[in-house]
């Protein structure tokens, strides 16, 4: 009984590998191939799956909710956000490095992080990571 109630939460893992990772048509060669990328898209599936789990588990604890990960409804809050959602709000994220012949860095630069970017950091208990990734170099 216990397996088959948990057969939703795989069944969503496959899901998510077919259709969001867009691995449905995929053509190896090799066997050694086909196992390499199958375990490097479910070690990514993993990664998803751990992010979403530390955001909703942190919004659960606080009794809060996130705003701004529907640009079509910026007001919109939500206490589940997806794991893509999560991602999306950190598309417009760049780090740019500009170094010299010899390949040391001359100047880095990274975007400054939105309202809602910050708080999932701080969510992921990654709120120290920014600033260090920022003052490097």
């Amino acid at each position: 009984m216990l397996c088959y109630r948990n057969e939703y939460r795989v069944e969503q893992i496959f899901r998510r590998l077919k259709s969001r990772l867009n691995i449905a048509p995929l053509f190896v060669k090799r066997d050694d191939q086909m196992t390499g990328l199958t375990h490097l898209l479910t070690l990514g599936v993993r990664v998803l799956t751990l992010v979403e789990f530390l955001v909703r588990r942190s919004l659960q604890a606080d009794q809060a909710k996130l705003s701004g990960l529907y640009p079509e409804n910026p007001k919109k809050q939500t206490n589940k956000p997806t794991a893509e959602r999560i991602l999306k709000a950190f598309s417009k994220v760049t780090l740019t490095c500009m170094r010299d012949a010899a390949g040391k860095t001359l100047l880095h630069w990274l975007t400054p992080l939105s309202v809602v970017q910050q708080a999932i950091m701080d969510r992921l208990g990654l709120n120290g990571l920014y600033a260090q990734i920022q003052n490097s170099g």
